[in-house]
C-alpha cells in the first residue's frame, strides 16, 4: 500500500504557530522532506524541530540555483525543472515503499509555497493531503498591529518581481496590498510605491514572528539588507482614519458592577467559560490570595487578595470599588453559593450604601461534586450538605443538623472538617453518624481533586480518624444503601419501598 503525501504549513516561523494538525503530522511522519539552499540550512526543517521525533527519515530538496546564474542548457528555469523532477521521484521511492512523507513549508503550502510543485508532480498519483499554515502575511500584518481590510476594503497581493510601471499602476489602485518576494527586488518595489504615492502608507516587516524580525517604516529601509524573507504592506485606510477619532483606551468609561465567580475546585479546566468570560473583562480581581493566584496574571488589571476570614470585609471592600466604577470579579473556589463568597457580598449589598450596584453570581463546579466524579456516584440519591466548621454557627446547631440528616438517611457531603485549630470534629461526628449508621458505611476523603495534591480514599465509617483529614478535605458519608464494588462508590437511584406493594411512581 502506498505511503500518503503531506503537505505542511508551518507559518512565519514562530514554531509556536504551527497548527496542531501539522505538528501531529510531523511527528508522525516516517520521512521529513525539506528544501534549501546548497549551504545545507533550512528554515523550515529548524520551524518543524520540536516536533520531530528520533528515527525519521530526512530528504533535503538542496536547490541547484537560488539567484545566480547557470550553464544549464535550459536555463534557470530549465535547471529549477529538473530539479523538481528529481525531488519528486525521490519522494516518490518512499511513497512507493508505504513510507507516509511530509513536506514541510513556510507560510502556507498553496501561498507562494515550495511544496506546490511537489504537489503538481505526485498529487495525481497518491493520496495528498494539504495542511494550510499561517501566511507571511498574516503574521507580518499582526506584529505591525495594524488591520490589513477593514469594511468593503479589498487586499491586493502583488509579487515584487512584476514590471516596476505594473506595480506602480496596481499600488495605485489599491485599497490595501501586500508584496511579497522582495530581497533583490526591494529597489523596484519601493520606486513603484513613490511612483504610486503610497510610499509613506508602506510599512516593511522582515522575518514576521522570529527573534530576527524588523520592522521599520519602509521609506527608511537600506535595500542592501532585506532579505527574501520580508514583506512589504500597506495597512488598511479605513482603519487609520476611524482609529484616529476614537478616545484613547484610557479615556473610555468603565461600566461599574460586580460578579461573584466560581472557579471550581482546581485548575482552569474546571472553569466554565462564562466564569472565564467574566474573569477576562473584570478591572479587578478580588479573593482569598491562593484562589487569586489560580488566575492568570494580567497587568491590565489590579489584584486585591486578603485573608481566608474577612468575607464580610472583602465584600465590602469589592462593592466600594464597583461604586467607583471598577469591574469587579470576587472570586470563590468551588460554587460561590456553598459556603463561600456570594452570600456575604448580597448581605453586604443589601445595605446602603450599596443596593443600586448590579450584583452577578456565576455558578462553578463544587468540591462535592469533583469528589464525588473520582469515585462514581456517592451523590446519586438525595443529600445534605454540612459544614463542620463552627466558626460562623455554634456546633450544637451542627449536632442537629447531622442528627436530622442522619436520622432521614441521607447520604451527607462534610465541607470545613478540620483545620489547625479545629482538630476534633471529625471524630465527633463520626461517632454520633455511627447510632444511625452501620459501622461499614462507604466515607470518601477527597483532598484537592483537581489540584497537585489529589489524594482520594474509601473508607469505613468505623475507621474514620481525624489524621486523615484537614481544612482541604471533603468527606462524603454514605447512606444505608450507598455501595462500594470494585473500587466505585454509588447510591442507587432507587430507595427500598417503606410501604410493601406501594408504588414509587415514574422515575424522572
Amino acid at each position: 500500500m502506498a505511503g500518503r503525501l503531506y503537505g505542511v504549513g508551518l507559518g512565519p516561523g514562530d514554531p509556536e504557530l504551527v497548527t496542531v494538525k501539522a505538528a501531529r503530522l510531523i511527528g508522525e511522519a516516517d520521512v521529513i522532506a525539506f528544501h534549501s539552499a546548497r549551504h545545507g540550512r533550512s528554515i523550515a526543517r529548524g520551524i518543524a524541530a520540536p516536533y520531530r521525533r528520533d528515527g525519521q527519515i530526512e530528504e533535503p530538496l538542496v536547490y541547484p540555483v537560488t539567484t545566480e546564474t547557470t550553464d544549464h542548457p535550459g536555463g534557470y528555469r530549465g535547471a529549477l525543472e529538473d530539479f523538481y523532477a528529481d525531488a519528486a521521484a525521490r519522494l516518490a521511492t518512499h511513497l512507493d515503499a508505504g513510507r507516509d512523507v511530509v513536506v514541510l513549508c513556510e507560510g502556507d503550502p498553496f501561498f507562494y509555497g515550495s511544496y506546490m510543485h511537489m504537489h503538481k508532480r505526485l498529487a495525481g498519483r497518491y493520496e495528498t493531503v494539504v495542511v494550510p499554515g499561517v501566511t507571511s502575511i498574516a503574521g507580518a500584518a499582526a506584529e505591525l498591529g495594524r488591520p490589513l481590510v477593514e469594511a468593503e476594503e479589498t487586499l491586493t497581493v502583488l509579487p515584487g518581481t512584476l514590471p516596476a510601471d505594473e506595480l506602480a499602476t496596481r499600488l495605485a489602485a489599491a485599497d490595501s496590498a501586500a508584496i511579497m518576494k522582495l530581497g533583490r527586488t526591494f529597489g523596484a518595489v519601493r520606486d513603484a510605491l513613490e511612483s504610486a504615492g503610497r510610499l509613506d502608507d508602506a510599512w516593511y516587516v522582515e522575518r514576521a514572528t522570529t527573534a530576527q524580525q524588523r520592522i521599520s517604516p519602509l521609506r527608511d529601509v537600506d535595500p542592501a539588507t532585506v532579505p527574501y524573507f520580508s514583506v512589504a504592506l500597506l495597512p488598511s485606510r479605513v482603519h487609520a482614519s476611524t482609529a484616529a477619532a476614537l478616545p484613547a483606551a484610557a479615556d473610555l468609561p468603565v461600566p461599574g458592577g460586580l460578579t461573584v465567580v466560581g472557579l471550581g475546585p482546581a485548575g482552569r479546566e474546571w472553569l466554565t467559560p462564562q466564569a472565564q468570560a467574566a474573569l477576562s473583562e473584570a478591572t479587578d480581581l478580588v479573593g482569598y490570595g491562593p484562589y487569586l493566584d489560580r488566575i492568570p496574571a494580567n497587568p491590565r488589571q489590579t489584584r486585591h487578595p486578603s485573608d481566608n476570614r474577612v468575607e464580610s470585609e472583602r465584600a465590602e471592600f469589592a462593592l466600594t470599588l464597583a461604586a467607583r466604577g471598577r469591574r469587579v470579579a470576587v472570586v470563590s473556589s468551588g460554587d460561590p453559593g456553598v459556603f463561600a463568597m456570594a452570600s456575604a457580598v448580597l448581605e453586604v449589598a443589601a445595605t446602603d450604601p450599596y443596593t443600586d450596584i448590579p450584583v452577578a453570581v456565576l455558578p462553578g463546579l463544587t468540591a462535592a461534586q469533583a469528589v464525588a466524579s473520582r469515585v462514581g456516584a456517592p451523590l446519586g440519591h438525595d443529600y445534605a450538605v454540612i459544614s463542620l466548621s463552627d466558626r460562623l454557627k455554634p456546633w450544637d446547631v451542627i449536632e442537629e443538623r447531622l442528627t436530622a440528616a442522619a436520622a432521614a438517611d441521607l447520604v451527607i457531603a462534610i465541607y470545613n472538617p478540620a483545620s489547625k485549630s479545629r482538630t476534633w470534629q471529625v471524630e465527633k461526628a463520626r461517632d454520633l453518624l455511627l447510632t444511625h449508621r452501620g459501622p461499614d458505611t462507604p466515607v470518601v476523603l477527597g483532598r484537592d481533586v483537581g489540584g497537585d495534591g489529589e489524594r482520594v480514599s474509601v473508607v469505613r465509617l468505623a475507621d474514620l480518624t481525624p489524621d486523615a483529614v484537614d481544612m482541604r478535605t471533603l468527606l462524603i458519608i454514605g447512606s444505608s444503601q450507598t455501595r462500594h464494588v470494585n473500587g466505585t462508590v454509588f447510591t442507587p437511584r432507587r430507595y427500598p419501598l417503606s410501604v410493601p406493594g406501594e408504588d414509587p411512581g415514574p422515575r424522572p
